[in-house]
């Protein structure tokens, strides 16, 4: 993926510039916004293809209400626990992907998912990290960075 080849330069960027990254945060938001406007991420979808997001009591709540489980029920038919003492999807790609990359808990999915790639949050600098290693699976991550450093 180009990320990889790119990884060197942003990991650049931000030794040089940590201290000014806190002051962007505004520009990093406006950047998110004209990435998202231009990248579908249904004809991608590798966040859920391979990423397993932390799920927490309340999201297991909202995915219960969403598909007519008790609670226990959806840790038992789709979560294990991860070494990190996480609840996390049983295998990957989720299983609430569908064919077409379309989620079929969307409203009800999980924070972490709903937040990703977190490349609109606030003190975004305190994630500039976690952004490079999305740039490996994300075409939204790697794009917020390439723009950023070519501003």
């Amino acid at each position: 993926m180009i990320a990889a080849r790119t990884r060197g330069d942003f990991l650049l960027f931000y030794k040089r510039n940590k201290k000014k990254l806190a002051g962007l945060d505004l520009e990093v938001q406006d950047i998110h916004d004209d990435v998202v406007a231009e990248i579908d991420c249904l004809s991608c979808a590798n966040c859920c293809k391979m990423l397993g997001p932390a799920i927490y009591d309340r999201d297991i709540e909202r995915m219960a209400k969403a598909l007519r489980m008790k609670p226990s029920e959806v840790v038992q038919q789709y979560l294990r626990v991860d070494s990190d003492g996480d609840h996390v999807f049983r295998s990957m790609p989720c299983p609430f992907l569908m064919a077409d990359n379309y989620c079929s808990i969307y409203e009800h999915r999980p924070k972490a998912c709903r937040e990703y790639p977190h490349t609109d949050r606030r003190k975004f600098s305190q994630i500039y990290m976690l952004t490079v290693k999305n740039t490996e699976t994300c075409p939204v991550a790697y794009e917020v960075l390439k723009r950023l450093i070519d501003r």
